[in-house]
């Protein structure tokens, strides 16, 4: 587990004021191939590589400021983001709301808590 400094924590604990959560069972529950939703991964492209969630996105969280509006360009599309543990996520989302995005979620526990509750992962490549 990481050790986050109080300065990032604050930061993160003022965007969640902002950014509505979702949990990951609800995720799980909603995730199939003709889902109403654009996942989207925000971590890291090697984070990426090494296993994602089914029918995600990759976004990272560097860049989706600069490249959300061409990957996905319909701002009220619904979104749910997710990252390692559930602070990242909360950052870019909060961050595209800025950008005009209306309908985006966060995943509460990341990547982590999923692979915790042994749900499925691709380990490499795209969907």
């Amino acid at each position: 587990m990481l050790d986050h400094k109080p300065g990032f924590l604050k930061l993160v604990a003022d965007a969640q004021k902002e950014v509505k959560e979702i949990s990951r069972e609800e995720v799980a529950r909603r995730l199939k191939p003709e889902k109403d939703f654009v996942l989207v991964d925000v971590r890291e492209e090697t984070e990426w590589e090494a296993g994602h969630l089914p029918f995600a996105v990759h976004l990272s969280k560097g860049l989706i400021e600069r490249d959300i509006e061409t990957k996905i360009p319909n701002p009220s599309t619904p979104l749910i983001l997710y990252c390692g543990g559930g602070y990242r996520s909360i950052l870019a989302a909060q961050s595209i709301q800025k950008m005009g995005y209306t309908n985006v979620l966060s995943m509460t526990g990341g990547f982590r808590g999923w692979i915790e509750n042994n749900l499925p992962v691709v380990a490499s490549g795209v969907l």
